[in-house]
């Protein structure tokens, strides 16, 4: 993947909801346009995080699936509307 995080989260382990929980503080810390990179393990976070995105303001760049752990990377949402 070409996609170059200015964060990454590991959140590999964590049962729902955490992982997007993490996310959420996490893309609270970053400046608009950062991208945050999220690996998980938790199966449901890959219809969470899309559902999010969907709601939030926030951009799926990519995601995928290797090995057991799925990785995700999270645009943040120019301006402050986006939660």
């Amino acid at each position: 993947m070409a996609l170059q995080p200015d964060d990454l989260l590991d959140a590999c382990g964590l049962p729902c909801p955490l992982p997007l929980l993490k996310a959420k503080q996490a893309l609270a810390r970053l400046a608009p346009g950062q991208l945050l990179e999220v690996r998980a393990t938790d199966a449901g976070s890959w219809a969470d995080f899309e559902t999010f995105v969907a709601h939030s303001g926030h951009r799926l760049e990519a995601r995928e699936e290797r090995d057991g752990v799925y990785h995700y990377w999270l645009r943040k949402a120019d301006g402050d509307s986006a939660s």
